[in-house]
């Protein structure tokens, strides 16, 4: 049977899902300022122009992950928030700082696709001599205070046997590059996603060696392993393994399949677009798909279904 052009244009609504009505989404992920909070603002250009106006993000502030994920009780359909896996597990346990604070909302969380994950680097000057861990002995490092990375930085130091066995700067982890350059520290801890904007600003004006972990000692850290491939800042003439926090963005099953699918197609559909300005996109490909531990949501599995991407038991 031959569509005549009103049947034609309405199939083409019901199988694009949103080709002519305009979707409205909160996107929630870190403080203004930070590297997370700038890739809400990437996302929500490319949601822009890959559905052709059809899909607007707004991107609101946020004071971390745990918050994000409480506020899923409050908040409707159009709500999408990012957030380490694991919390929301510890959420839908009611566990550790979700402890008697449990709610029926947060067994309805459902992953949409993975967003680059938190990294961490430990940067030596090159005048520091340092190669590996033990080499920090003696030294200065500059951890930061109160961020995910400065918590890292401390624990791995005591996993690997440096507690007390270097000496810890007291300053913003903001002041590490000029620290560095001046010699008022040997070194810094930073995570973020890569290439980090400190590290290639290091790397490209002091000169530095990022350290690598051993698998024993990943291994210790429980940390997901990353490799940071070779020629991502300057002077690195070989791949960098190290830790990460897998950082995912979530909605919930009050959102609609179609826009889960939207959503999720063209984040993929966006990808090299966004990786072509922010190198940090080009770390995120199927491979991280499985740091999603947890429920997809069902217009998410539809598009990856329809990609032929495998997805483990957990996620369905």
């Amino acid at each position: 049977m031959k569509l005549t052009p009103v049947l034609a244009s309405l199939a083409l609504v019901v199988t694009a899902g949103l080709a002519t009505a305009q979707e409205r989404v909160t996107y929630k992920s870190a403080k203004t300022g930070s590297s997370y909070y700038q890739m809400g603002v990437q996302i929500a250009e490319a949601m822009k122009a890959g559905t052709d106006g059809n899909v607007i993000v707004t991107v609101e502030e946020s004071q971390g992950s745990v918050q994000n994920v409480m506020e899923v009780r409050a908040r409707g359909g159009d709500y999408v928030f990012t957030t380490p896996p694991a919390l929301v597990g510890l959420a839908q346990q009611g566990k550790a700082m979700f402890e008697g604070k449990g709610d029926p909302a947060f067994d309805e969380i459902r992953a949409l696709f993975p967003i680059p994950s938190l990294t961490m680097h430990f940067v030596m000057s090159e005048a520091s001599g340092v190669t590996d861990f033990a080499g920090m002995e003696g030294k200065t490092i500059l951890l930061g205070k109160g961020s995910f990375g400065a918590t890292e930085g401390e624990k791995y130091l005591g996993l690997f046997g440096l507690q007390g066995k270097v000496n810890l700067a007291d300053a913003e982890l903001s002041n590490a590059v000029a620290a560095l350059k001046n010699g008022q520290i040997d070194g810094f801890v930073t995570a973020g996603s890569y290439p980090a904007p400190n590290v290639i600003e290091a790397a490209a004006t002091t000169g530095v060696t990022i350290l690598s972990l051993s698998d024993e000692q990943i291994a210790e850290t429980k940390r997901t392993r990353l490799v940071i491939p070779e020629g991502t800042y300057a002077g690195q003439a070989s791949d960098i393994v190290t830790t990460s926090l897998p950082v995912v963005a979530f909605a919930t099953t009050r959102m609609s399949d179609d826009t889960a699918y939207a959503l999720t197609k063209t984040f993929w559909e966006q990808r090299d677009a966004m990786g072509a300005s922010a190198p940090w996109w080009n770390a995120v490909d199927e491979g991280l798909m499985e740091t999603i531990t947890s429920k997809l949501h069902p217009g998410a599995v539809r598009y990856y279904k329809e990609m032929g991407w495998t997805l483990s038991d957990a996620q369905m």
